[in-house]
């Protein structure tokens, strides 16, 4: 009987204690697609096109028509631009009618000179003062031509800065035409130069857009007040969506074997405080790292430290916590 009785407290006191609680299931996480490690930095630049030319005019002149709008592809020695022109050609004909009464001048003299009633000196006289009235005539017609502006290239027009009616005067812009592909400029240090040379690849991030460029030129000395050398490279099939005008990166050699530079997107980076970090997941579990961190270019960042090649970045945590159990679900 005491028996019994013993074995039924000892049952209800294991109902009373506490049972433990089911392990909680993983979280399902997703690891990013990584950038390839690089071993270069990247450096700022400008996209520009290679082919650059300001429109303007050599007259004083009225605008009488603008034949294209800004985004208009025109063709070398297409016109674009009509300026009214009576004053000018009421100088060609004024230089035509001196031309020729300084030809008519120029025999008669030289009509007299045969007969010895004029000078040799009076003869050259006339003779100069009649290749005077020819380039007079020369000059009037080119000043003609000028009245049609043309193309000198083929391009696209990116801006239209006069409208018909307006009055121009010499070198003031009409507009700016850009053609011939795409181009960066670059400012280097002469670290980030010295890995570089003359008909090099390197490779090229513009927001969300990849590219390669050819480096065209690079100056041999430095600025004489940023003690910075020049670049220029010549983009390689450019893509859709790549303007001039657009920043840009640039990827130049480091010197002396510098470590790989891991990329990861931006929604990969927590933040905390003015802490950066990422979350990784090692033997089942998120462990939190603190990172250093480059300027974003795109959507992905260069990560300094803090990080291994081998490490397995979670995508969008989101919530997640340090040493929360997890479950990859896709991944490399």
């Amino acid at each position: 009987m005491k028996k019994t009785l013993s074995l039924a407290l000892a049952a209800l006191a294991a109902l009373a204690l506490p049972r433990p609680a089911p392990a909680a299931a993983p979280t399902p996480v997703r690891l990013v697609d990584r950038e390839p490690g690089t071993t270069g930095r990247w450096v700022a630049a400008n996209v520009r096109a290679l082919l650059r030319a300001r429109i303007s005019t050599r007259l004083s002149a009225t605008v009488r028509a603008v034949h294209v709008q800004e985004g208009d592809r025109v063709r070398e020695g297409q016109v674009l631009v009509s300026l009214a022109g009576p004053d000018v050609r009421a100088a060609v004909e004024a230089a035509d009618a001196a031309l020729a009464s300084a030809s008519a001048h120029e025999r008669r003299i030289a009509s007299l000179a045969a007969e010895r009633a004029a000078t040799l000196s009076e003869l050259e006289a006339a003779r100069a003062q009649r290749a005077q009235a020819d380039a007079a005539v020369a000059a009037a017609r080119a000043n003609l031509a000028y009245t049609e502006i043309r193309a000198p290239f083929a391009g696209v027009i990116q801006a239209r800065r006069v409208e018909p009616g307006d009055l121009v005067g010499p070198g003031q812009p009409l507009l700016e035409l850009e053609g011939g592909g795409l181009e960066l400029e670059a400012s280097l240090s002469e670290a980030e130069a010295g890995g570089l040379s003359v008909g090099q690849r390197l490779r090229v991030r513009a927001g969300d857009l990849a590219a390669t460029a050819l480096v065209s030129s690079l100056t041999p000395g430095g600025d004489a007040l940023s003690h910075r050398r020049g670049l220029r490279a010549r983009v390689l099939g450019a893509p859709a969506g790549l303007r001039s005008g657009t920043f840009a990166r640039l990827e130049v050699p480091s010197a002396g074997g510098a470590p790989a530079t891991l990329w990861v997107p931006r929604s990969a980076v927590v933040l905390r405080g003015d802490l950066t970090g990422v979350f990784v997941a090692a033997s089942g579990r998120a462990e939190l790292r603190w990172v250093s961190v480059g300027e974003a270019i795109g959507d992905h960042v260069p990560v300094r430290a803090g990080l291994a090649a081998a490490d397995r970045v979670i995508d969008a945590p989101g919530a997640l916590r340090d040493g929360e159990p997890v479950e990859v679900v896709h991944g490399r």
